[in-house]
């Protein structure tokens, strides 16, 4: 199946599959993933002596991305349990926004956090804080995942100095204008918030995970020996902002320069180091240093994080594998021979999306597609420019799913099957990445 028609059918196959696999058949994400992969490849007539390379390669190249990532962010969450210092993350939160908007708190802190911060990253992170927050509260674990998940991804692909919109702004020629792509991007992004928040408040009130059924700790609902705030917020934080920090530093006019201050920042706000630097300060949390903590609670946060790894892992291979088979490629050269106006770039980039997972790729694909097409869809404007690229993030949101590491991230931090990922994440993406377009044509209107 080498054709247009053949490819999409392939795409669709192959996600119906990981569908019917893991609910049906009710098999492990990771070997339904896995299978899945090499169908892909074989129904795109991929050469049968590259499909297993491929796979290895997109296994690793994931895990290079993000493995360590996700083993160091686990073991903070789980110190960040034992000791008790989630719950009183989950105090401070709730003292600014008050225990009736738990799931509008996730929104916003995932909506700011993203700016600087990866979305797998950042959901790592703030996972046990989500999870504290629902012992505090008992809201619906799942609208405060959905919640924290669509509030990451609404800046991420609008918003610099995330590296995908900036991509795109260059491929535009915007470098000197990132300042308006800034400022349209933070609006736009809060519409695709809220647009989140809302569905994960609906979400709330019809799907429920195993967490929601378990009966919280009496632990925390007794007079707890709670640590500082500075020491439980430290390895949440200080990651966050060393992460932030290296985005400002590492900006292409570079505004710190490049002394010795770049180099501390470029070196402690990469995500493995920061994550690190986390992890260290962690250890401020432990009652005491023994083989219980030294050990015990690394090594459950290890066990933990052992099949989130192998189905990030599984779903980065897959997403490779749609790569090697220009699935995005041939659409997005199908849909740009159409007039489509400040609709072709989010089509475009939709189709990458949704084809092979990563919304950056998206991003440059799509915008390096339509630069030399501006013109003849009357986007050659300064704002027309500017809105090209919004469009672009708007299509690169629509839709995360089976071959995105970001919906595994989600679903396995969060508890979630496969259909539950589907019903409540993916069904996000898609409702933000269309409401979002929907405000980008209406701004269109107004500065074109």
């Amino acid at each position: 199946m080498t054709g247009s028609i053949g490819l999409i059918a392939v795409l669709l196959f192959s996600v119906l599959f990981i569908i019917l696999g893991t609910t049906k058949l009710k098999m492990h994400p990771f070997l339904v993933l896995l299978l899945a992969s090499y169908l892909a490849g074989a129904l795109a007539g991929l050469p049968a002596g590259d499909i297993a390379a491929s796979i290895s390669t997109g296994f690793g190249n994931i895990m290079a991305y993000i493995g360590i990532v996700i083993i160091l962010g686990t073991i903070i969450g789980t110190i960040l349990e034992k000791s008790n210092a989630a719950i009183k993350l989950a105090d401070l939160v709730l003292k600014l926004v008050g225990k009736r908007y738990p799931a509008l708190a996730m929104s916003i802190i995932g909506y700011l956090v993203s700016i600087p911060v990866f979305c797998d990253s950042a959901y790592i992170i703030l996972s046990s804080l989500k999870k504290s927050i629902r012992q505090k509260t008992g809201k619906p674990s799942v609208a405060l995942s959905i919640a924290l998940a669509t509030g990451l991804y609404a800046a991420h692909t609008f918003v610099p100095p995330t590296p995908g919109p900036i991509a795109a702004a260059g491929n535009l020629g915007l470098e000197d204008q990132l300042g308006l792509v800034i400022l349209f991007g933070l609006g736009v992004a809060l519409v695709a918030m809220f647009t989140g928040y809302f569905w994960a408040s609906f979400t709330g009130k019809h799907y429920t995970v195993a967490e929601d059924t378990e009966e919280i700790p009496a632990a925390t609902q007794e007079k707890l020996q709670l640590p500082s705030g500075v020491k439980a917020l430290s390895p949440i934080v200080v990651p966050i902002f060393l992460i932030a920090f290296r985005s400002v530093a590492t900006y292409p006019s570079l505004p710190l320069g490049q002394g010795v201050l770049y180099e501390i920042l470029n070196f402690a706000g990469q995500p493995v180091n920061a994550l690190l630097i986390g992890l260290f300060l962690s250890f401020l949390l432990f009652p005491k240093f023994d083989r219980e903590t030294l050990t015990g609670w690394i090594g459950e946060g290890i066990v933990a994080a052992a099949p989130i790894l192998l189905i990030t892992g599984a779903g980065g291979a897959f997403g490779t594998i749609l790569k090697e088979t220009h699935i995005g490629e041939t659409l997005g050269n199908l849909l740009a021979g159409y007039q489509l106006g400040i609709f072709l770039p989010f089509l475009i980039a939709a189709v990458f999306k949704t084809a092979q997972g990563s919304s950056t790729v998206a991003l440059v694909a799509t915008s390096a597609l339509i630069a030399p097409l501006l013109g003849s869809i009357g986007l050659d404007s300064l704002y027309g420019k500017v809105l090209a690229v919004m469009a672009t993030g708007a299509g690169a949101m629509t839709i995360s799913h089976a071959n995105d590491s970001f919906f595994w991230v989600v679903t396995q931090f969060s508890g979630m099957d496969v259909k539950t990922g589907y019903r409540t994440h993916t069904t996000a993406t898609l409702l933000q990445g269309v409401v979002s377009m929907a405000f980008i044509y209406l701004l269109s209107l107004i500065f074109i």
